[in-house]
C-alpha cells in the first residue's frame, strides 16, 4: 500500500472516530476510505477490517460515556441481545451476496444514511425519565432486530439510528443516548466479527493502524459532545 493511502486512511479514521463517537455514521467516512484503499478485495474483507477498527473506537467512546451517564441496563440488554443476534446473520449475508451487486449497493446505502444523517439532527436536549413498560421492551427488540441486521450487513449510520430510536421512543437526552448506543454497538460490532474473524475477511495490519486512528478520533469526539 503506498504511503499517500495510508496516510489518506490514518486521516479518514481520525475523522470517522470523531464523528461516530460525538453523532454516529463514522463509517459514511471509513468504509469508503476502505474500500478506495482496498479496491481488489471483496466487501466482506472490506467491511470485517472495518468492523475491526470500529469497535476498538466504540469501545474507548462507551467507556468515556460510562463515566458521565446512568444506564437504563434492563431496556438496554433487550436492544443489545435482539441486535447481536441479527448483527451476526446480517453479517453473514455480506459474503452470500455477489460482489458485483453489493458494491453498487453500498453507494446507494451511503448517499441515503448521508441525507438522513444530514436532516435527523434533532437529538434531546432533555432526559426524561420514564418507567420502562412492555410497550418499550416490544420496541426495543424489534428495533434491536431491524438495526441490528443492517449493522451486520452493512453498518454506516447505524449508530445515528440508535441515536434516534432512544431520543424519539424512550425519551433520552443526547447523551444518555449516545453512550447507550455505543454499548448496543460493541455488540453488534462482536457479532459481525464472530463471523469475519474465522471465515478470513479481516486484515489485521491494516485494521490495526485504522483502529488506532479511529480511537483517537473517538476520543476527541467524546471529548467535544460532553461539552
Amino acid at each position: 500500500m503506498e504511503f499517500d493511502i495510508i496516510l489518506s486512511l490514518v486521516f479518514f479514521a481520525f475523522c470517522a472516530g470523531a464523528i461516530d463517537a460525538a453523532v454516529g455514521g463514522g463509517g459514511l467516512i471509513q468504509i469508503p476510505a476502505l474500500m478506495g484503499a482496498l479496491p481488489h478485495y471483496p466487501t466482506a474483507t472490506v467491511f470485517g477490517t472495518n468492523k475491526l477498527a470500529s469497535i476498538c473506537g466504540t469501545a474507548s467512546a462507551a467507556f468515556s460515556y460510562l463515566k458521565q451517564v446512568k444506564i437504563q441496563w434492563k431496556l438496554l440488554a433487550v436492544i443489545g441481545i435482539t441486535a447481536f443476534i441479527s448483527s451476526f446473520g446480517g453479517a453473514a449475508c455480506v459474503s452470500l451476496i455477489p460482489q458485483e451487486i453489493l458494491r453498487p449497493f453500498v453507494l446507494f446505502m451511503l448517499i441515503v444514511i448521508a441525507i438522513y444523517t444530514f436532516f435527523k439532527k434533532q437529538f434531546g436536549q432533555v432526559h426524561f425519565q420514564q418507567e420502562i413498560t412492555r410497550k418499550m421492551l416490544l420496541i426495543a427488540g424489534v428495533g434491536g432486530l431491524l438495526i441490528g441486521f443492517y449493522d451486520g450487513v452493512f453498518g454506516p449510520g447505524s449508530g445515528s439510528l440508535l441515536l434516534f430510536v432512544f431520543v424519539k421512543f424512550f425519551g433520552f437526552d443526547f447523551l444518555n443516548a449516545s453512550a447507550s448506543a455505543k454499548l448496543v454497538n460493541l455488540g453488534t460490532f462482536s457479532a459481525a466479527l464472530i463471523f469475519f474473524v474465522p471465515s478470513g475477511n479481516v486484515l489485521w495490519t491494516v485494521g490495526g493502524v485504522v483502529a488506532i486512528c479511529n480511537i483517537a478520533g473517538s476520543l476527541t469526539g467524546v471529548f467535544l459532545a460532553l461539552r
